[in-house]
């Protein structure tokens, strides 16, 4: 089985492909958070698979993206004791034998080149990757797998976090798609200030980057947050929550 650790500012996924099925199994993911990380790895990591009757001896690939540079040595050390095996750290090193281009490999997340490799390898069109995770990013390519750049804005959760933590009066509420776009009360105001407001900036967005780039895009969304805006539907040729998982894992393969 090929292993997936994607660590980002919220969470550290695990994901597991098998390659005789070709699909991704099974996944879990902890709270990246430092002082809970050490302690998770040790207990909930052999717990999940001790329940789900996986033998660590199972693996036989990791391969690690990251966004969290702190916490890299402390996920490759329990690799290497709980699974025997050092995985293979996505860098820009790695970008060397793919067939995608990243302009400024140094800036971009890693999180990113991972969804550019899948969906590039998948479509070899020019494509549009809309990423709803922490941040919600915007990441063009052209038909030839350049990236020519990514747009960056908080994501849904980190948008209604900072409302709760900035005023006195507004809840932290449900990211939930309310049936009407007018708010009623004050929960309702902020859902559809957001989730409303969010489809209008993600629209406008595809938008403005189409007219500019005059290119024919296939648009993927992806990320744990995909789902939640069924009001751009229609805007998405594909919904894929694991093309993170698997751009890491033909990154990883191509580097073998």
């Amino acid at each position: 089985m090929f292993l997936a650790i994607d660590a980002g500012n919220s969470n550290v996924v695990f994901a597991l492909f098998d390659e005789k099925s070709n699909k991704w199994t099974n996944q879990f993911r902890l709270e990246t958070k430092t002082p809970k990380l050490i302690s998770q790895l040790g207990k909930k990591v052999p717990l999940y698979f001790l329940e789900h009757g996986i033998q660590p001896s199972e693996i036989k690939v990791i391969g690690f993206s990251s966004v969290v540079p702190e916490i890299n040595s402390l996920i490759n050390q329990f690799c290497e004791n709980y699974f025997g095996i050092t995985p293979y750290i996505i860098s820009p090193k790695s970008y060397a034998k793919l067939p995608i281009k990243p302009t400024r490999p140094n800036e971009i997340g890693t999180d990113l080149v991972c969804n550019v490799m899948a969906a590039f390898s998948r479509y070899q069109n020019a494509v549009i990757i809309v990423d709803f995770g922490t941040a919600l990013t915007f990441t063009v390519v052209d038909d030839r797998g350049k990236i020519l750049g990514v747009n960056i804005v908080p994501g849904l959760k980190t948008a209604i976090k900072a409302l709760f933590m900035n005023t006195a009066k507004l809840p932290e509420v449900e990211l939930k798609l309310p049936e009407s776009a007018i708010g009623k009360n004050t929960s309702h105001a902020i859902q559809a200030g957001l989730l409303y407001g969010y489809t209008g900036l993600v629209k406008g967005m595809i938008e403005i980057i189409e007219k500019e780039a005059n290119l024919n895009f296939r648009i993927v969304a992806t990320g744990g947050l995909s789902a939640i805006l069924t009001t751009l539907e229609k805007e998405f040729d594909e919904v894929d929550k694991n093309l993170t998982l698997e751009g890491l894992r033909l990154i990883t393969l191509a580097n073998s």
